[in-house]
């Protein structure tokens, strides 16, 4: 009987399970269709288009139909994918029925090139000759870099304003490891290769902190000169007000240092919205969202001829259903390159990097194209190690300032469990035909000959980075070498040492590569095409279920988890840069 009760209760639990599934698919189904059709809608006269500068900015969004659903609820917009919002706002500049851009600040987690990407793109906007009108109860210091270019940036007056600089932290696990009786072995090539030093020291090498100091002082060099230029303050009273954390201050603090125009509450804004749009006090404001705006009619006309945007974002072969899987883009370059309507590819890299064999399987795709027809780097937030180790080759690189790149070398990272195997009483034992049978092994240190080996192949790995480098770069080994070590450059200083050729952004390379094609008429073409409407619901509800249950038991922990998951993930030699670095 009791067995009886367990099946019941199993089946019942099955349906319900079984039926809560079929219910989330079919309302999936449903808002797809129903945004599919309103896709398709024209914007309404006398719009406002409204960018939401909040959550977190991807380089490229996968649309998620739960997202959707949650969106229309909670009125945000939750796919934030960079391409979109460059999208969205160009297609404001040239929509008739579009008369200027409300931006919403708030909390924002974004990359400063990613940043600096968005800025630009409004600064274009503005040519067109509609407004831009800025506010928020909080600006994040990222969210008031770019909402710096408004025509009017307005502050609610319990709000916050963060200015305070930039500052990076690395986390170090050397102490618990040393604990737990665990010895990383590491291989490296690269007196600057520092994505090692977490699991092998407990502070930053003189190196490492040499090069954070002067990549992060570009960055806020760029910021700042920005931020100058477009409020018209000197770049040394930003400095003064970073120093006193304007985030503490009182809110009309901002107002005397001319960092925002006016004290309002959000009808305030409300009310200056409706008389620019010559509106009653009591109409609604005709506000367009990202998800409608980049949606919205686009003014491309067919033409036979191609530009291919190949987007390669994330960490080369590391696992992760969001990185990049270099067997996958090989495929797709391969597709590109033997596509005669396409005349010219970018590349858009944005990648920290990863496994060294990946990074030459795409490399040897980029290659190959060139050979056929031009093929540009873009750069994003990062094309460092694996990252520029797939962009050196091509016919020209471009960066935003800000971008984070170089980062030449490369390390292999073989843990030895031994002291945590006797500490917990477990031993081994084992029977091999050779002497190397079992290399390499984690139940053990390495033995000379066997590190030996592996710093050969390591440095062999080093020597052919270069040689490509060198290659793409018209100069020779031993000048890149100078330059690499696995150091790592902003754009700014990239192009200064000659690892970039020119500053800008996709926008730029784009129309620079069109010239360069003899392009007059094109379509853009993106590439790879994302998966389709089930592929994503099945992989979104598997991967944000393991994500939010690891979430909820290691809370604040989680990132750290999530860092020593990847590196136990790691394959092979690894040409990646120091990924433990957080910028704030």
């Amino acid at each position: 009987m009791k067995s009886f009760f367990k099946m019941v209760l199993a089946t019942f639990v099955a349906i319900i399970a079984a039926t809560l599934i079929i219910f989330l698919i079919g309302i999936g189904i449903v808002t797809a269709i129903t945004t599919a059709s309103e896709s398709q809608t024209d914007i309404k006269p006398n719009s406002v288009f409204q960018l939401s500068l909040s959550g977190q900015i991807v380089e490229r969004a996968q649309d998620n139909p739960f997202n959707t659903i949650i969106g229309t609820y909670t009125n945000q917009d939750l796919s934030m994918g960079l391409n979109d919002i460059l999208t969205a706002i160009h297609k404001a500049k040239t929509d008739k029925n579009i008369k200027g851009i409300y931006i919403k600040a708030g909390a924002l987690l974004a990359a400063p090139a990613t940043l600096r990407e968005i800025r630009q793109a409004l600064i274009d906007f503005k040519q067109s000759g509609k407004f831009i009108y800025a506010y928020g109860n909080v600006y994040t210091q990222g969210s008031y870099y770019v909402a710096s270019v408004a025509d009017k940036i307005y502050l609610n007056p319990a709000g916050m304003l963060n200015w305070q600089g930039l500052s990076a932290q690395t986390t170090f696990y050397k102490g618990a490891l040393d604990k737990l009786g665990v010895n990383v072995q590491v291989v490296r090539v690269g007196a600057f290769k520092s994505a090692v030093e977490p699991f092998i020291d407990t502070k930053m090498s003189d190196a490492n902190r040499l090069q954070v100091t002067s990549f992060l002082g570009s960055i806020w060099q760029t910021l700042l000169q920005d931020v100058s230029s477009s409020r018209h303050i000197p770049v040394d009273q930003l400095n003064a007000f970073a120093d006193q954390d304007l985030a503490f201050q009182p809110a009309s603090q901002a107002v005397s240092d001319h960092l925002v125009d006016s004290l309002l509450y959000d009808d305030g804004i409300k009310s200056i919205l409706r008389k620019k749009l010559d509106i009653g006090e009591s109409d609604d404001i005709p506000i367009v969202k990202l998800s409608a705006m980049k949606n919205a009619p686009d003014d491309q006309t067919y033409a036979k001829d191609k530009i291919a945007i190949v987007y390669a974002a994330g960490e080369i072969d590391g696992g992760s259903t969001d990185g990049i899987n270099s067997e996958e883009l090989v495929k797709t370059l391969a597709k590109v390159r033997n596509d005669d309507n396409v005349k010219a590819v970018i590349l858009r890299v944005n990648s920290p990097g990863g496994s060294a064999l990946g990074s030459e399987l795409i490399w040897r795709e980029v290659s190959l194209i060139k050979a056929k027809k031009p093929i540009f780097v873009s750069m994003g937030d990062y094309a460092a190690s694996g990252g520029y180790y797939i962009s050196c080759d091509a016919d020209t690189i471009m960066a935003q300032p800000n971008t984070i790149t170089g980062s030449i070398g490369v390390f292999g990272l073989i843990p030895d469990v031994q002291g945590l195997t006797k500490k917990i009483g477990i031993s081994f034992d084992d029977v091999k035909t050779n002497k190397m049978s079992d290399m390499p092994s984690i139940t053990r240190p390495f033995t000379p000959e066997e590190r030996d080996l592996m710093q050969a192949y390591v440095n062999n790995t080093y020597e052919t980075f270069v040689d490509h480098v060198a290659q793409g770069r018209h100069t020779t080994p031993d000048a890149i070498k100078k330059i690499a070590q696995g150091r790592v450059w902003t754009g700014a200083q990239a192009k200064q040492n000659g690892l970039v050729d020119l500053l800008g952004n996709l926008n730029d390379a784009v129309n620079l590569i069109a010239k360069r094609a003899h392009l007059t008429k094109y379509n853009i073409a993106v590439y790879p095409k994302q998966k389709n409407f089930f592929d994503k619901l099945m992989e979104g509800l598997n991967s944000d279920v393991e994500t939010r249950v690891q979430k909820a038991q290691l809370g604040e922990f989680y990132p750290y988890f999530k860092q020593l998951h990847e590196i136990v993930r790691m394959q092979g030699v690894q040409a990646l840069m120091p990924m433990y670095i957080e910028i704030k």
